[in-house]
């Protein structure tokens, strides 16, 4: 990163927003992010009440979505309110902050690939889906992820810790990723790193998609599942090309400076809803909106919880009843 990208960023970022912009662009974000969180709690939640979904590798890959979105949102939402409130944090918790934010970042589209491939084998090899997709081999698979994004975020840290001095780790930033991780080599890395795991799991998605769609062709009939699947790859496709902004955007950024210097902050904003909010509401829709065994106990879990809040409580004059009934009856028995 130039030192002539990071001043002009810096200049623009030090005209604010007024107060009552800053209060207004505050309260969406964090109206957005309380809803798709509270949605994703009761995904969560009704995924652990019922064992059905325990066995289904399908709904185990869905859920570790909505929980890798949860913390996603949650951190990047808590980036977002700190650079407003505080402008400036201790580099040791935005370092901290920005892992969980990039890790999340990078296990979606990696995730979404492992659903498409498991969606190509329920349509393609019916037969052999209970074979291939375990729940063992699931959770590996789910480590699996975890470690790819670790091996592109952790030699960055490693870099700083190794090249920065003490003094830094005690001292206070703007907290960014790319202000962050502004070495040339770990830019370098980033883009490959982006541009490699795009590649791949652009290439999982067609490929997945195209052959089930011929595997539904060849079967001569509409098959339901084989549309489903279809429909929820295609979804998947919506969401990695939202995804894809984060990834695109710092190459535009630069840009955005110059085309829009005194609206940099505004066009800033609608970027972060575009890249950081919307991707994260697409997840329940796909499994718990469309799918009608998950959306069956998510309906029984809700309409449950609301009958249980509306019974009405007793009334004191009953309370006051009951126990004057039974003092009656300890006294009668004496």
């Amino acid at each position: 990163m130039n030192s002539s990208y990071i001043s002009n960023v810096s200049s623009v970022l030090s005209n604010r927003d007024s107060p009552s912009t800053a209060m207004a662009k505050n309260i969406i974000i964090l109206t957005l992010g309380l809803t798709i969180n509270y949605i994703n709690c009761a995904l969560i939640h009704t995924f652990r009440k019922h064992q059905v979904f325990y066995t289904n590798p399908r709904y185990i890959l869905f859920i570790h979505l909505v929980v890798n979105d949860m913390i996603q949102l949650t951190t990047s939402v808590s980036l977002f309110l700190i650079s407003y409130i505080f402008y400036k944090i201790n580099v040791s918790v935005c370092c901290l902050i920005v892992t969980f934010v990039v890790f999340t970042t990078l296990n979606t589209p990696i995730n979404l690939a492992v659903m498409a491939v498991e969606c190509y084998i329920a349509v393609c090899f019916p037969l052999r889906h209970a074979e291939l997709c375990t729940v063992k081999r699931t959770y590996i698979l789910i480590v699996c992820i975890w470690v790819l994004s670790a091996t592109s975020v952790m030699p960055d840290i490693f870099l700083i810790l190794a090249t920065e001095p003490a003094w830094l780790f005690t001292s206070k930033i703007y907290c960014d990723s790319y202000i962050l991780f502004r070495y040339p080599v770990s830019i370098q890395k980033r883009d490959v790193s982006y541009i490699i795991y795009l590649t791949l799991v652009w290439l999982t998605l067609f490929f997945a998609y195209f052959r089930i769609i011929f595997a539904a062709h060849a079967a001569n009939s509409a098959d339901r599942n084989a549309k489903k699947a279809r429909n929820t790859i295609l979804l998947h496709g919506f969401q990695l090309l939202l995804c894809m902004l984060t990834y695109v955007f710092p190459m535009i950024k630069n840009s955005i400076v110059f085309l829009f210097p005194k609206y940099y902050v505004h066009v800033l904003f609608v970027c972060y809803i575009m890249i950081h909010i919307l991707p994260r509401f697409v997840s329940p829709i796909v499994y718990g909106l469309r799918d009608k065994m998950f959306k069956q106990h998510l309906r029984k879990h809700l309409l449950c919880g609301m009958r249980a809040g509306s019974k009405p409580l007793p009334s004191v004059k009953l309370i006051m009843l009951s126990r004057f009934q039974i003092t009656l009856i300890r006294f009668g028995s004496k």
